[in-house]
C-alpha cells in the first residue's frame, strides 16, 4: 500500500501567519513586474527578487530546497519550470515565468507569473499567457468548502483545450503550509475521482502549467530544469489560496500588481 498522506487543516492563528508569507509574495510581483527588462540577465532577476524577500524579513523558500541554488526558478520560452538564473539575458519576445517562494514566521507561499517582454508581441503567446492565468481563476471557481479537489483539475483542463492549448502531465500544485510542498497533490488536468472533499483551512498551491504544442515534457541534465518536448513556449501561473466558507482566498495576488 501507498503512504497516506495527511492534509493539514490550518487553524485561525496559522491561516493569519500564512497571510502575513503571501502578502509579502504578492509584492514581490508587484515589485518587480515593470522590472524585468530586454538586456538583463535570469541572474539579475533573481538577486532583486532575493534582496525583496530579505529586505522584508523573510527568507526564500527555494533557496537551498533539494539543493536548488536560487531564490527563484525562472524559466524562458519552451522551459516550463525550474529554470535556474544565470547568464540568459533576456531578448525581446521572450516569455519569462517566474516562481517564487516565501518563507516568514513559520509558513510557506508558493506563486509564479509568465511575462512577455519588449514590444515583439506575438498574439499567440499573449494568448497562450492570458489562457494560462484564466485557466487558474476558471479552476478555483470550484475552491469552495464541500466542493471535490479534482473539479479544479477538470475546470483547469476543460477550458485550457477549449482554447487550444495543452495541460502538463508531470507536474501539479500541492498543498502548502509549514512545508512548501504537502498533502494533496492538485493536477491541472482531469482524474477518474472526485479526490478530497474541500474544507475550511485548507491552503493549496494552484499552478496550471500551459503548453502551446505537445503536453509532454523533458527535464534536463542540470535535474531541475524542464522544457516542452516539442520546444513550443509554455507559460505558468500560480497562487497560494485558502478554502474558505465562501469563495476562496488568494493569499498572494495584490491588486497592485494588475
Amino acid at each position: 500500500m501507498g503512504e497516506i498522506k495527511i492534509i493539514k487543516i490550518k487553524s485561525e492563528s496559522e491561516i493569519l501567519k500564512m497571510r502575513e508569507s503571501g502578502s509579502i509574495l504578492s509584492r514581490v510581483f508587484c515589485f518587480i513586474k515593470d522590472k524585468i527588462n530586454i538586456g538583463m540577465t535570469t541572474r539579475s532577476i533573481d538577486r532583486m527578487i532575493e534582496k525583496f524577500i530579505l529586505d522584508n524579513n523573510a527568507v526564500p523558500s527555494f533557496k537551498g530546497y533539494k539543493g536548488f541554488p536560487n531564490a527563484s526558478c525562472i524559466s524562458i520560452n519552451e522551459e516550463v519550470v525550474h529554470g535556474i538564473p544565470g547568464e540568459y539575458v533576456i531578448k525581446n519576445g521572450d516569455i519569462v515565468s517566474v516562481d517564487v517562494g516565501v518563507f516568514f514566521n513559520g509558513f510557506h507561499s508558493d506563486a509564479a507569473r509568465s511575462y512577455l517582454i519588449g514590444d515583439l508581441i506575438n498574439k499567440e503567446d499573449q494568448k497562450l499567457i492570458d489562457v494560462t492565468k484564466e485557466s487558474f481563476f476558471e479552476g478555483i471557481k470550484f475552491a469552495k468548502e464541500n466542493n471535490f479537489l479534482f473539479d479544479i483539475s477538470n475546470a483547469i483542463q476543460e477550458y485550457t483545450e477549449k482554447n487550444g492549448f495543452s495541460v502538463v502531465r508531470d507536474y501539479v500544485g500541492h498543498g502548502i503550509g509549514s512545508d512548501i510542498h504537502e498533502a494533496p497533490e492538485v493536477p491541472n488536468f482531469k482524474q477518474n475521482r472526485r479526490g478530497v472533499k474541500l474544507c475550511y483551512g485548507m491552503t493549496l498551491a494552484i499552478e496550471p502549467m500551459i503548453n502551446i504544442g505537445t503536453h509532454e515534457v523533458l527535464k534536463l541534465d542540470n535535474h531541475w530544469t524542464v522544457m516542452t518536448k516539442d520546444k513550443k513556449k509554455s507559460a505558468h501561473y500560480e497562487n497560494t489560496i485558502l478554502i474558505t466558507n465562501g469563495d476562496p482566498e488568494i493569499l498572494t495576488l495584490n491588486l497592485e500588481e494588475e
